[in-house]
């Protein structure tokens, strides 16, 4: 068998384990049913932030918002909060009030000032939040 010949089959054989490894992690990122302990959880974490801080809201967003959670997917929260306390004191504060809890998390807690500015300046990320995501807490007035 020719140099030429045998380049072929190698490439197919290549070809053949990319093509493998992509259906292995589409499989791996299907999106899954509701996780009914996220959905008696989560709104309890809620409730304790909501009655011990008082947000002006609490907003969830990403893939739990939008309904194509995969396995590997954690809860987006975003905790609007008027408060004087700095970014780093914000996030330890409302993180207490989350444990425990049996979900993975990733927390933003801004002030309602820092969510104008960053709209003001066209920032998609907060926009979309804002728009898109689902209200799970709002303050009455």
């Amino acid at each position: 068998m020719s140099q030429a010949q045998a380049k072929p089959a190698k490439r197919n054989k290549r070809a053949r384990v990319i093509a493998e490894t992509k259906i292995k992690y589409r499989v791996a990122r299907a999106p899954k049913p509701p996780d009914p302990i996220i959905a008696t959880e989560l709104p309890r974490a809620v409730e304790r932030i909501a009655n011990a801080l008082h947000p002006e809201k609490i907003i969830l967003f990403g893939s739990h918002a939008y309904g194509t959670p995969t396995y590997d997917s954690d809860v987006d929260l975003l905790v609007i909060w008027d408060t004087d306390a700095s970014r780093r004191e914000r996030h330890w504060t409302v993180a207490q009030h989350l444990i425990p809890r049996v979900f993975a998390l990733d927390l933003l807690v801004r002030t309602p000032t820092e969510i104008q500015s960053a709209m003001a300046k066209g920032d998609f990320f907060i926009d979309e939040i804002v728009t898109k995501g689902k209200v799970l807490y709002e303050r009455s007035r």
